[in-house]
């Protein structure tokens, strides 16, 4: 992992680590399954101890509707990756994502971010307009191919931005599509900038993010999304919508 502190999560839990740690190995108790999403999704209650439960979002592989343009059965592998490539990064907007076995099969586990439900995107993108544009960069950097209004969170307790549903990433072929075009043609600013150089120059954490991330993709993938790293550093500047398909539906 990048030499950065790393921020706490959110729900009382003390660190990423802990998140993880929790997440990957606490006992399930509770299994119910959420009325949202073209693919299987459940809410997980995990024992944390002490009395205390945690509550997590569950994909699990079984639950994933087959798509054309991704390969079957690697939805849930994204999602971990998303996760891993936030941290490399020191961009911390993913909530602590794991892969576990669960209920149904093996999944991604995601701690959950119980969101202020009287926020709208809108709202979200006035006031925290520079968290709204790092996740723009971080969008264009893994190909995030269904970034809707309903992917931003703020926590009840006003905390930071969350960024979840990171299902349709990484694809080796160019695949962005968003809610968030606002900054089309813009520079790219240089703080954000200089994380993106910082992970590329640095040859320990370049390596350490490709080792973490190779097991989860295809070395295509993997390929493709140094390739978009460069490139952003080439051009950087927030590219534009190539077509209709560049706006998701949905957009929520």
């Amino acid at each position: 992992m990048p030499n950065r502190p790393q921020q706490p999560p959110t729900d009382g839990v003390v660190s990423l680590e802990e998140a993880c740690s929790l997440l990957m190995q606490a006992e399930i108790v509770d299994c119910k399954g959420l009325p949202w999403g073209s693919n299987y999704t459940y809410a997980l209650a995990l024992d944390a101890g002490q009395d205390r439960r945690m509550l997590a979002i569950y994909k699990p592989r079984k639950g994933e509707i087959p798509l054309w343009d991704f390969p079957d059965g690697t939805l849930y592998r994204r999602e971990r990756a998303a996760y891993l490539t936030s941290l490399h990064l020191g961009w911390y907007f993913v909530p602590p994502t794991v892969v576990r076995d669960g209920p149904y099969g093996i999944g991604s586990v995601q701690l959950y971010v119980d969101p202020d439900p009287g926020l709208s995107y809108d709202r979200l993108r006035a006031d925290h307009a520079d968290e709204i544009q790092r996740i723009a960069l971080f969008d264009c950097f893994v190909n995030n191919a269904d970034r809707k209004a309903g992917h931003f969170l703020r926590s009840r307790d006003g905390g930071r931005v969350w960024g979840i549903d990171h299902g349709l990433t990484f694809n080796a072929a160019p695949k962005l599509r968003t809610v968030i075009w606002e900054y089309c043609g813009e520079p790219i600013p240089e703080p954000l900038l200089r994380d993106l150089r910082e992970l590329r120059n640095d040859s320990k954490r370049l390596l350490a993010l490709c080792d973490d991330l190779e097991p989860l993709l295809l070395s295509s993938e993997l390929e493709a999304l140094l390739k978009r790293l460069e490139r952003l550093l080439a051009q950087p500047m927030f590219p534009g919508p190539s077509s209709r398909r560049s706006y998701p539906w949905p957009p929520w």
